[in-house]
């Protein structure tokens, strides 16, 4: 019986010490204003997140807006239920993978023609968070040059929040982003010959 108090007057020492510690941090953020987060690497769940993201802002009344880059025309069950939300904006910018369109061509006109309608809504003062999401892939294939996207990333509206999702982020990204995640690929369904699942991956 000793020893449990003993235990237990060690973990409420190590609280009080670790509320103190994380209390202080909490006290020096006070800064307020929009963030650039950049949610890489090979692991599954960078959309997911962003869509997280889009959950949070319109619960909390903002407006969202999402260019899907890359990705098809398929419906997927995050576009589905965001699409009967009134608050936010949802542009698919891609005919599909790189290996399903087959044409560089094609590819760089809807990144382009998806670019210039991702552009307004960097501009827009009444968006509180734009997603670019699989935008990494525009930079890695040269679709679309990181130097003329960074400038507007860097104009938009003080209070804006943007996240960019893909794999292989360029270093400069990941420079300008207050936040990056790396997400690890440590094992995967689809390599044991486990299609796609509505609810998890579609």
């Amino acid at each position: 019986m000793s020893n449990d108090k003993g235990l237990s007057q060690r973990h409420t020492d190590r609280m009080i010490r670790k509320k103190a510690v994380v209390d202080a941090a909490i006290d020096r953020a006070t800064e307020q204003r929009g963030l650039l987060l950049v949610l890489t690497g090979n692991g599954k769940g960078k959309s997911s997140s962003a869509f997280g993201m889009a959950a949070r802002a319109l619960g909390h009344g903002m407006k969202v807006a999402v260019f899907q880059f890359i990705k098809g025309k398929g419906d997927t069950g995050e576009q589905t239920f965001f699409q009967r939300q009134s608050e936010i904006h949802w542009e698919q910018c891609g005919e599909g993978f790189t290996w399903e369109t087959q044409s560089r061509e094609r590819d760089i006109a809807a990144a382009r023609a998806g670019w210039d309608k991702a552009r307004l809504a960097l501009a827009d003062d009444s968006v509180g968070l734009v997603i670019l999401d699989e935008m990494t892939y525009l930079f890695k294939y040269g679709y679309l040059p990181l130097e003329e996207v960074l400038p507007v990333l860097a104009a938009r509206p003080a209070h804006q929040h943007v996240v960019i999702t893909g794999r292989a982020a360029p270093p400069a990204l990941l420079e300008a982003a207050d936040t990056v995640s790396e997400i690890a690929d440590v094992k995967h369904a689809f390599r044991a010959g486990i299609a796609a699942q509505p609810g998890i991956d579609l």
